[in-house]
């Protein structure tokens, strides 16, 4: 079989897009779907904070606690390939309004759960929307935003899941401050997740569904409407023909599938872009983002002590996604891969090591905490952004869809892993060997990315898919 590069549909030279009233409505539109973001940061935060009270009230040892966090890993996985499949047939907004129910079903389910069995149900369902929404607001948001601000605004959803695992924290020390004497404070905690569930399905019943959609399917005149909706009218007019042209490509893109991995530089690319994954989620970043108030706890924080110290450790992701974002088109991706994984290694020993090392006094949880904090910075500021991005890029246009859904499976199971082994690991080994584990670990992704990961930065996706293939084929 020789797959070649398939033609891209006519570029059509649009007029520019000049500020109006429609562009309210398109950060509008951006700040109403990314939501779906928060949610995902939010409901994958907050058991930060709420399990160990959880685990008080349930009764629950350190392995069932895994099961019952990492459950809803496991719903995003199988959530972000059955979204993606509702997202085509049903379109991408009607997706994000049954999500966003499904979003409220899980929440109060997890909320007045009875029994631990109870509350892993309704976290598994609860994980269907987290990984329906991953793999579906990037998507509307991206078919909705004019191609010279696509990225900008696309990116939103990353700075709102970071943003929500944020929230997550300062709202869990909260709740904890003023009802941490209730058994059953947890469930304050995830019950807010209520609130922007229903702001997004009330605000995506005011928004429009997506052009490109819309003209795959036939609505060719639907597909116009919404346009001058968002842009100017000169840019709208103009910009259909591009929407025509974007609906060729997705029908090219869709023709995909598992025979393609017959072709050896394909099967490469895929077990590339599934490794970057798995190591991205063997930095242990997860573990920090559901038990670091319980890590920070056996680092020797108080209860309470702990569940502040942890704040830390969302304000570091978010102004480590910050920088990533203004170094991510100015930094080579190999170099920043490298440079972060190395940075993450440095930081796993100093975690353990001060674990290990230091004697058991007031100054040892800060000094855990400093190197936590450091490494999350890191990983949000390099590998976190980075590993979406190169998935995004590394793909020929015929597979690039049905590649990103198998990664993106494989980086959920990952995470699920790393979520559902971490607080028996703790409990087996301790702080510092767990820590010196994701070490080793880490040292074998450096050698990876150094060994295997192509560089993409400079180069449009045909033009890396033409070079990697010929010196593919040529070896």
């Amino acid at each position: 079989m020789n797959l070649t590069t398939q033609p891209r549909a006519t570029s059509v030279v649009l007029p520019p897009d000049r500020r109006g009233p429609h562009t309210r409505r398109l950060w509008t539109l951006t700040l109403v779907a990314s939501l779906g973001g928060l949610l995902f940061g939010y409901d994958t935060g907050v058991i930060n904070g709420a399990a160990e009270p959880m685990k008080t009230d349930l009764g629950l040892t350190p392995l069932l606690e895994g099961f019952v966090v990492s459950i809803l890993i496991f719903g995003a996985a199988f959530g972000a390939l059955i979204g993606g499949r509702l997202s085509d047939r049903f379109g991408r907004r009607h997706n994000l309004l049954v999500l966003s129910g499904v979003f409220i079903v899980g929440t109060l389910g997890c909320v007045f759960a009875p029994t631990w069995l109870t509350l892993a149900v309704f976290r598994f369902i609860l994980g269907l929307a987290v990984g329906g929404a991953s793999a579906t607001v990037p998507v509307y948001l991206a078919e909705l935003a004019p191609a010279e601000r696509r990225g900008s605004i696309v990116s939103r959803n990353e700075v709102m899941i970071v943003l929500g695992v944020f929230a997550a924290f300062i709202i869990n020390a909260v709740i904890l401050h003023t009802w941490g004497h209730h058994h059953n404070v947890w469930r304050y905690m995830l019950a807010i997740a209520v609130l922007p569930a229903m702001a997004l399905m009330i605000g995506m019943m005011r928004m429009p569904e997506s052009p490109r959609w819309l003209t795959s399917n036939g609505r060719d005149d639907d597909a116009l409407e919404v346009l001058r909706e968002l842009r100017s009218p000169e840019r709208a007019n103009a910009e259909i023909a591009e929407v025509h042209a974007l609906a060729e490509e997705e029908r090219i893109v869709q023709t995909g599938g598992w025979r393609d991995l017959s072709v050896p530089w394909i099967r490469r690319l895929m077990i590339i872009g599934a490794l970057l994954g798995v190591f991205q989620q063997f930095t242990g970043i997860n573990s920090i983002m559901y038990y670091g108030t319980q890590l920070l706890q056996t680092a020797g924080f108080s209860g309470d002590g702990a569940i502040v110290a942890n704040t830390a450790n969302g304000l570091f992701s978010l102004l480590g996604i910050t920088v990533g974002i203004l170094l991510i088109n100015k930094v080579n991706r190999r170099t920043m891969l490298i440079g972060g994984m190395s940075l993450i290694v440095l930081f796993h020993v100093l975690v353990g090591s001060s674990a290990l090392l230091l004697p058991d006094n007031a100054i040892k949880p800060f000094v855990v905490l400093i190197f936590v904090v450091l490494f999350v910075f890191t990983m949000q500021g390099t590998l976190g952004p980075l590993v979406w991005l190169m998935l995004a890029e590394i793909f020929p246009l015929k597979i690039r869809s049905f590649a990103m859904g198998v990664c993106v499976f494989v980086l959920w199971m990952a995470n699920a892993v790393v979520t559902f082994g971490f607080p028996p690991l703790v409990s087996a080994l301790g702080i510092a060997s767990t820590f010196f584990v994701f070490a080793g670990i880490g040292v074998l992704g450096v050698v990876f990315i150094a060994t295997m990961v192509p560089e993409t930065r400079g180069k449009s996706l045909e033009e890396f898919e033409d070079k990697f293939r010929t010196r593919r084929t040529t070896r």
